[in-house]
């Protein structure tokens, strides 16, 4: 009988999509819901909230996701250059570097001569991964990737967004009605987005909630001072 392989699967492997994805879909809710309940404030027509709310959703999506791509472009470019760097280093400084190795497992708890057996077995294996892993602590499932970030913060920005909008065209431009379908959505928003990363979901949902309508009371604030109230 083959011996039972013990695979675990961590959460830290999902930081970097579920973070833009939670981000994006929260900013699209927030930014739309508050837009919509703002200009509902200061005007009764229909066509003009729901003008204001799409224009909002395109603006959005394409702001998250060039601001996403450049910002995680930026960190990959960062990490490119510490990886050429240690690539140098290898080739021009060897036991520099299997001395800094070792020293990063003495630090660790390991004794130094079985430090310099394991910074000389991993070296010898691939040197540059090891560098990579436990020098820089750069990780595949946490290695920066500007494409998948832009496109997860637009696709979960607008289907975010879509909530408000969807209010808007089901209802009477309410603010009652669209404050109360995005926050209820920002709630489960925060709540799944809190399990997912194994913290608790009532805590999630309740900071997503509190920031959410806070401001969407600051924009309907604003949309009363500059016209008449709606709903």
């Amino acid at each position: 009988m083959s011996p039972l392989r013990h695979r675990e699967q961590h959460r830290s492997s999902r930081i970097g999509w579920l973070r833009a994805a939670v981000l994006g879909a929260n900013d699209g809710i927030v930014s739309t819901a508050s837009l919509i309940v703002g200009v509902a404030s200061a005007s009764s027509s229909r066509q003009e909230v729901l003008v204001a709310g799409v224009a909002g959703l395109v603006a959005g999506a394409l702001s998250m996701a060039a601001g996403e791509y450049v910002s995680v472009s930026s960190q990959a470019d960062t990490e490119r250059a510490d990886l050429d760097r240690e690539r140098r280093e290898l080739a021009t400084q060897p036991q520099a570097e299997e001395d800094e190795l070792t020293t990063i497992y003495v630090s660790r708890g390991l004794e130094r001569d079985l430090a310099r057996q394991v910074a000389r077995q991993l070296m010898a294996k691939d040197a540059l991964l090891a560098h990579a892993q436990d020098e820089l602590g750069l990780t595949e499932g946490q290695a920066a990737r500007p494409l998948q970030a832009a496109l997860a913060s637009a696709a979960t920005f607008a289907v975010g967004a879509a909530v408000p909008i969807a209010a808007i065209m089901m209802f009477p431009p309410s603010i009652v009605v669209v404050s109360m379908i995005s926050l209820g959505c920002l709630i489960a928003l925060g709540a799944v987005a809190a399990q997912a990363g194994g913290a608790s979901s009532i805590v999630g949902a309740a900071r997503v909630g509190f920031w959410g309508a806070l401001a969407m009371a600051l924009t309907a604030g604003v949309g009363r001072m500059f016209g008449t109230a709606v709903g």
